[in-house]
């Protein structure tokens, strides 16, 4: 992805050119260790619709991004009618069944 543009003292892409794409793209770049002190914020920036790239020694490493909900939310009782439970559910099991499980 950045192969050719490396700054050749360290061989890691060069921070301008880390800023320029996080710009393009609407992210932040931070580096590892400002993530870990400020994770709390990042997260609540990132659930905000904020992308956060995180960096190591200035090579993107990861993506903080929102989570997307995926379908409709669930809508409780839709099974009403279409099933049911015995009135001997969670009646002890007979003698035979039950030895299966000592044995």
């Amino acid at each position: 992805m950045l192969s050719g543009l490396t700054n050749l003292t360290n061989s890691v892409p060069c921070p301008s050119i880390l800023a320029a794409m996080a710009k393009k793209h609407g992210s932040q770049t931070v580096n590892l260790y400002e993530a870990k002190t400020r994770l709390s914020e990042l997260v609540d920036r990132a659930a905000a619709g904020e992308e956060i790239v995180i960096a190591k020694a200035g090579s993107p490493k990861a993506r903080l991004v929102p989570v997307s909900r995926t379908g409709k939310p669930r809508k409780p009782g839709g099974w009403e009618g279409q099933i049911w439970i015995a009135d001997d559910f969670d009646a002890p099991l007979p003698s035979e069944i039950l030895k299966r499980f000592v044995e």
